[in-house]
């Protein structure tokens, strides 16, 4: 790291694979957007880059989540949340809602990764986070060796609204730390909705 450079080095940062998805918005032209088309209503679709196996991007996140590097999810939605702000979506959202880990596995990594990125995006884009919003009742185990079908089977019925009264009304901005199949976003999307909130719309740091 040269002086003044925190977390990411310039020349990393250059060749980070970034995303314009926030350019396009809600349109066709963006195809994180695409993914929920039939599947459930999301508002905006986000995701700050681009997950490549054996890439620098999956290398941050294993630092991230696996590494105890928790500020690196705060500065990495601090950028993301700047990068947004300046696209004039601060003003859509009313919360920030994290995905949420089992407890079992909360317990053994000692924080939530998707909490932290959270975080950054509500110190940049001043909307206030709520972390407890959502509940995860029943530890799915890794989601990384299964298919689509498996993995929305896997986190059907997972998710739960533990506050109501903290999304009734609100439009949300959920933030993860990767999407894959989008399984566990549609879970949680369907479990806001259907607890009152307004809308919803997904973030994630990286997307395959």
């Amino acid at each position: 790291m040269a002086r003044g450079e925190r977390y990411i080095c310039t020349g990393c940062n250059i060749k980070l694979p970034f995303t314009d998805y926030h350019v396009h918005g809600a349109t066709e032209l963006n195809p994180l957007q695409r993914r929920f088309w039939g599947k459930v209503q999301v508002r905006y679709a986000f995701s700050y880059l681009l997950f490549m196996p054996k890439g620098r991007v999956q290398r941050l996140l294993h630092k991230l989540k696996y590494k105890g590097a928790k500020e690196l999810g705060v500065h990495l939605g601090n950028r993301y949340g700047s990068l947004l702000s300046d696209y004039h979506y601060s003003g859509q959202f009313d919360v920030v809602v994290p995905v949420p880990l089992h407890k079992y596995k909360m317990r053994r990594r000692g924080y939530n990764q998707s909490e932290y990125f959270g975080r950054g995006l509500s110190e940049s884009m001043n909307v206030p986070l709520v972390a407890d919003a959502l509940f995860r009742a029943i530890d799915t185990g890794t989601q990384t060796r299964k298919n689509r079908l498996d993995r929305w089977h896997n986190v059907e019925q997972v998710f739960q609204v533990k506050h109501p009264e903290k999304v009734k009304g609100k439009r949300i901005l959920l933030a993860d730390d990767v999407m894959t199949t989008g399984a566990t976003l549609e879970a949680c999307t369907i479990a806001l909705l259907a607890a009152g909130a307004t809308e919803v719309s997904v973030v994630t740091i990286a997307a395959a």
